[in-house]
């Protein structure tokens, strides 16, 4: 099963996406921790696109795409940025960033999936949980 949303860059549009997680845990009958996992790394992800790399710029969209198969699903979202290196981003657990209040999006997206891959330069992240 594929599902593919394309919202306009606007935090009150997350809820778009929590609704389709909402539907696709309903659908396949996901274990709480696991829906868990996904609502959260998946918002954390369509949040950074929003803010991060289309800079709350109305006129463009990020791109959630939901690919289920028996053995995983694979959350994909494409912002309309720059990208962002994301092979150098600092460690929000470190004590010089401990007390900062942003800077925990990709750390928790790292935890909470069993994959995540970054592509054209970090504007498109790929989660992957394992079913």
């Amino acid at each position: 099963m594929e599902k593919v949303l394309n919202i306009p860059s606007k935090i009150e549009n997350l809820r778009i996406v929590e609704k389709a997680i909402d539907e696709l845990s309903a659908e396949y009958n996901l274990k709480s921790e696991l829906y868990g996992n996904i609502l959260i790394a998946a918002i954390e992800a369509a949040n950074n696109g929003i803010l991060h790399g289309n800079k709350l710029d109305e006129t463009k969209n990020i791109n959630v795409t939901f690919l289920v198969s028996k053995e995983n699903l694979v959350i994909t979202v494409k912002d309309q940025g720059q990208g962002f290196d994301y092979l150098h981003i600092p460690d929000p657990t470190s004590p010089e960033n401990i007390e900062k209040i942003n800077g925990r999006g990709v750390f928790l997206m790292e935890k909470l999936s069993d994959k995540i891959n970054f592509f054209e330069n970090g504007s498109r992240v790929e989660l992957i949980f394992n079913l």
